[in-house]
């Protein structure tokens, strides 16, 4: 018997019956949750951020970030700028 790492539930799970890998869903708060241990049995649960990471680096969501840190960046030296003008 485990608990879930979200809502402390217990979970019953036999440490033979699953994999390491393996997604579980919680009975009482249907959060998913990844067996990463399996002797003794531990999970860890899956947020929607993870999810939302890889379907961005699949679909190529990576370039989007370098776009946002270029704008930082000509932002900084515009500040840069208006300090000398004094």
């Amino acid at each position: 018997m485990v608990r879930c790492p979200d809502c402390d539930a217990e979970i019953d799970v036999d440490e033979d019956e699953v994999e390491e890998g393996e997604i579980l869903t919680c009975p009482e708060c249907d959060v998913e949750i990844e067996v990463v241990q399996t002797h003794p049995v531990r999970l860890n649960l899956i947020s929607e951020e993870d999810d939302d990471e890889e379907e961005e680096s699949e679909m190529g969501g990576d370039d989007g970030e370098e776009e946002d840190g270029g704008e930082d960046e000509d932002e900084e030296e515009d500040d840069d700028e208006s300090a000398y003008a004094g």
